[in-house]
């Protein structure tokens, strides 16, 4: 057994052991990347979760690829890796939303739920009676998750959202990349979509909390996440930054607008990155890189100093790590407390000791495409931790299962409903 291996079995669940959310079960109506993003974090804390999609199409991340994923002869599969990453620990069912008995059955599937998560454009399940204020009228209980582009009031809200576009309009890409007057300046969005990613996190962080108010309450409610808000909130310090002066923060490419030196830095073989927060650690630098006196440099004796004369500082310190290589900088500097690391392609952050030690690349099986390599979920919990009970499901492959499970559907009555195109 591989060490990554062996952690993942001390992670998984033990005889008897429930997920923190077991008692829940969840319906979702998601697809692409933020809400599936929500939802496998509540399976992965051990909620039933229902994964609804269009038969013979399924979610969209179903056909985006390549790249896809080897099966075990090393060919291609028809299983897109980007719809892998997200789609843990969830049963799909095929129903066709648009007929009249698809719509009967989500609305009897709905009165089961302990949640619905759904990111389709303002009033778009309406017509299908299936927006909050019907859904609420048969199930009181029911946590309605919408998650959208701009939220459900503003006179943005009809608008369709798309990570790419909320990151220019959100200014997240105003703040990343480079200056313009440097080579390769200009505005530059993040390399995975985060603010799908962040709008995942808060919704199940909205979606548990609702569920802790209904413990008091014994109702639901309807919850209003939206991409864009999302980001706004999550500019952070550049955010407050903003509002205390009434400036723009300006692309600093790596570096930070209010620490110096706090970013990447060339070296004799490649690069690494100084992440130094206070003068003390500056200080230990300068003694490892023989230049002591630097720290005692009325520019560069504080930080604020250090900020306010960057442009003098930097240039130094580049020529002072371009003496040695990344390994040889950032044994030593460890050596002094100094923060730095290096700047890693994928196949070294998966061969890094202590990924593999946190258990970080797990493996299942999965139906099309054999034993397949996944991303753990960071989450630890110590009395209920993280299960990985199913694989990324194959399309309709739980829909009687879940028929039974959920409405006591007999398997003649599901075939009836497949043989009227329902499913």
């Amino acid at each position: 057994m591989s060490a990554t291996q062996e952690t993942v079995s001390k992670s998984s669940q033990g005889p008897g052991v429930q997920g923190a959310l077991s008692h829940i079960r969840v319906l979702d109506l998601s697809r692409v990347l933020a809400g599936p993003w929500a939802t496998q974090i509540l399976g992965d804390l051990g909620a039933d979760v229902i994964k609804v999609e269009r038969p013979g199409a399924g979610d969209d991340t179903r056909h985006w690829g390549p790249p896809w994923m080897p099966d075990e002869a090393g060919q291609d599969s028809d299983v897109a890796a980007y719809y892998l990453c997200t789609n843990r620990n969830k049963r799909s069912i095929t129903i066709d939303m648009a007929s009249a008995g698809g719509q009967a059955l989500l609305r009897q599937l709905a009165t089961e739920s302990d949640v619905l998560v759904e990111n389709f454009k303002v009033g778009g399940l309406a017509r299908y009676g299936l927006d909050y204020d019907a859904l609420a009228a048969i199930n009181p209980r029911l946590v309605y998750c919408s998650i959208t582009g701009f939220g459900q009031t503003g006179p943005y809200a009809e608008r369709a959202g798309y990570d790419f576009l909320i990151q220019g309009l959100g200014g997240l890409m105003s703040i990343t990349g480079r200056p313009d007057d440097e080579a390769g300046g200009g505005p530059m969005k993040v390399g995975v979509a985060l603010v799908d990613i962040l709008t995942g996190l808060y919704a199940a962080n909205a979606i548990q909390a609702a569920l802790a108010a209904r413990e008091k309450t014994g109702r639901g409610q309807h919850l209003d996440v939206a991409l864009l808000d999302v980001q706004v909130a999550c500019l952070a310090n550049q955010a407050m930054n903003y509002l205390a002066t009434g400036r723009d923060p300006q692309r600093l490419g790596n570096a930070h607008p209010s620490i110096v030196p706090y970013q990447d830095f060339p070296t004799a073989d490649g690069h690494m990155i100084l992440a130094i927060g206070n003068d003390g650690q500056f200080e230990r630098f300068c003694i490892e890189a023989g230049q002591p006196e630097l720290a005692r440099d009325p520019r560069f004796a504080s930080n604020q100093a250090r900020v306010t004369h960057r442009q003098v500082l930097i240039p130094i310190l580049r020529e002072i790590t371009r003496t040695r290589g990344t390994a040889q900088w950032i044994a030593s500097l460890e050596a002094r407390a100094v923060p730095c690391g290096p700047i890693n392609g994928l196949h070294d952050v998966f061969a890094d000791a202590q990924v593999r030690a946190r258990g970080l690349q797990i493996e299942m099986t999965h139906a099309g495409a054999g034993r397949v390599p996944l991303v753990a979920s960071p989450m630890r919990l110590s009395d209920t931790p993280v299960d990985y009970r199913l694989p990324p499901p194959a399309l309709g492959a739980h829909t009687e299962e879940v028929l039974r499970d959920w409405l006591g559907m007999s398997a003649d009555q599901a075939q009836a409903l497949r043989g009227q195109g329902v499913l």
